[in-house]
Order: C-alpha cells, then structure tokens, then sequence
C-alpha cells in the first residue's frame, strides 16, 4: 500500500503546521518523521490517519484520494505515544476490541477472533501475559499491547506516533530493534514519528526531515547523515560542531585566521562551518587549521571527551572534541584542529 501526501497545508489560526508538504511512501516501506517539536509530523501523521483535515492538499492510499473516507474506513492502525489502552479489559480483550467492534458483516466468528488475538499476542512476544490487565504492566509490555491491537485488524497502513517516548532509554533501545525485526517479517507500510535521530538512524529504511512545517530532506540514514542537505539537518542528526565563519575570495575566515579548507563553492558572506565530531582531527599545537585551548577533559568508555575554546573575533567559542583513551590530553593544553570532512552552509540558511 503506497501512501502519497500532495501540497499539504494544514493552518491552526495564524500558525501554519504544515506548509505545502508533498511526501510518498512505497508499499512496505518503514519510514520515520523525524523533527523538533512544531515541526509538523505528528500533524501530518494525523491527517494521514483520517484524525485530522488538510486546508489544501490531498491524500492518497494506492493513488486513490484518502480523504473521501473517515478514520474508520481508511484500515489504518494508529499507535499512540500513552498507548490509549482500556484500563478495565485484559489484555487479551484490548486487542481483541477492534475486531468484535467491526460491522457484523465483517465481523469474524468468535474463534477466528481467539485464533487472530492469540497469533498476535505471540508475535508481539507476549502470550503470556493474555489475562493481565493494563495496570499490571510494564511500559514495555504494554506499548507491545498498542501495537498488537493496532495489527488485529490487519490494518493496510501502520502509523505510530512517538510510539516509544514514554520508555526509559534501555527498553527503547530494545523495542525499537524489535520493531525492525517484526516489519521485516509483516512488510505493512509503516510511518512513525520520533524527534529521536538515533531512533530513526537505527529503525527506518527512510528519513524525512521536518522543520517549521516543511521537509527538510528525504533520504536513507546515511544520505541523511552523511550528505545533509541544509544547515538544520546538518545540526540536528549527528553530533556536530558548528563554527561561524566568513567565506570571500575563494578564502574561509574563522575571526581573523584564514583557514586552510577549500570553500566548497560557498556563496561569499557569513556562514556556518559544520562539523561531525568525529572528522574534526586532534593534534598538536601548529598542526592543524585552528588551534585551541582545552578546558575540560572527562571519559567516555572508549574515548576523551574535551571542551576546547578556541579564539576568535568575538571572544572564545567553545566546542567539544573526541580523542582516543590513550592520549595524554588534560586541562591547559594547547591543541591543533583540522577537519577530516566539512560542510559550509550561508548563515541565512
């Protein structure tokens, strides 16, 4: 089942949620709406759903128009971020609900329902919790429940929305990898939003990045990773430092110093040097294109983490760099830095 979303607008008074978004999502494709908050994904994941209307705009499933039917007819599973279980059925009847609420003539007989809840309660590795109620579960466990419910009808379309915000990071971390695990078994279309980069990283086949109600980029992780295509998606997946910089003559200034980068074709102007972490290369002082000051030195497992200041026009900047365990780095060292691999973007951008 494809999905396609044409010129959307959707308005909330002066506030315009999305603004003119067009997007296409390939039958059995997992793809993640990724953004800050007010980016406009939780919105259109709504109006794909039938939760909300567009101002403008259309919505197609398989290239016929969505938004002629309600929530109701467009078999769609919708997973909420507080899950919306019923706290007075058990579990086995949570997921049931949608297939004994279903119009009699569609309606399965009662063991075809047993059969269906059951298979899905297995699949979602939690069979054995049939006859608890919601109360007596874990976030975890009961977020497994949302999703079993949202499949029992055997939806065309699987939207989730923030599905594993309200878990500690440690059971996140593992659902979100048994949610890879179970779309490559049931191949449903399936868009989720997340602000979480890592959980998008790791789970979709594709990003789209949102920011102030338009898409950003589209692309698998590494294209969004490696080969951002703005100044926000650069800062906002990954781990970056960012650098004003003055680009003129074919010359990139950091303050006053000339930096030995090629500008990239940069427009001339104020601009913004971006870096990922780990391609900024730590050396000795005089080796590199800056040189800074290091102030603070602590570990992370394999590595050092180091505040560094480096000089500039207009005071220090400080940034963060990375070096291996083993190096003799600590407070008042003076350091040279150079990037491995840059991207400069114009300031207004």
């Amino acid at each position: 089942m494809t999905i396609e979303a044409r010129n959307i607008v959707k308005q909330f008074g002066a506030f315009r949620a999305l603004d003119d978004v067009d997007l296409r999502v390939e039958g059995g494709e997992l793809v993640a709406l990724l953004g800050p908050s007010g980016s406009g994904k939780t919105t259109l994941l709504r109006i794909i759903a039938g939760l909300d209307w567009p101002d403008a705009g259309e919505v197609l499933f398989n290239g016929e128009s969505a938004l002629e039917r309600g929530a109701g007819e467009r078999n769609v599973g919708f997973v909420f971020q507080h899950y919306a279980l019923f706290r007075h059925m058990s579990v086995f009847e949570n997921v049931a609900f949608g297939l004994r609420v279903q119009p009699r003539r569609l309606r399965r007989s009662e063991a075809d329902i047993r059969k269906r809840v059951n298979d899905l309660l297995d699949l979602v590795q939690i069979d054995w919790l049939a006859n608890r109620y919601p109360g007596q579960l874990s976030g975890g466990q009961r977020q497994r429940v949302a999703l079993a419910r949202a499949l029992a009808i055997e939806p065309r379309i699987l939207l989730l929305d923030e599905p594993f915000g309200a878990l500690d990071a440690k059971v996140r971390k593992e659902l979100r990898r048994w949610l890879r695990s179970l779309h490559d078994d049931i191949h449903v279309t399936s868009l989720f939003v997340t602000h979480d980069q890592e959980e998008a990283l790791e789970v979709a086949d594709r990003i789209v990045v949102m920011d102030k109600g338009k898409i950003e980029q589209i692309g698998t992780p590494e294209d969004v990773y490696d080969n951002p295509a703005t100044a926000f998606v650069h800062g906002f997946i990954g781990e970056s430092i960012m650098l004003p910089v003055e680009v003129g003559g074919g010359q990139v200034r950091f303050g006053p110093k000339v930096l030995d980068l090629e500008s990239g074709g940069a427009a001339s102007g104020p601009s913004r040097l971006f870096v990922r972490r780990h391609d900024m290369v730590l050396g000795p002082a005089g080796n590199g294109t800056l040189e800074g000051a290091v102030k603070r030195v602590r570990a992370f497992g394999p590595i050092l983490r180091a505040d560094v200041a480096l000089p500039g026009g207009d005071g220090e900047t400080m940034i963060e760099v990375d070096a291996p365990r083993d190096r003799a780095l600590k407070p008042g060292d003076i350091v040279g830095l150079k990037p491995r691999r840059y991207r400069i973007f114009a300031a207004q951008a």
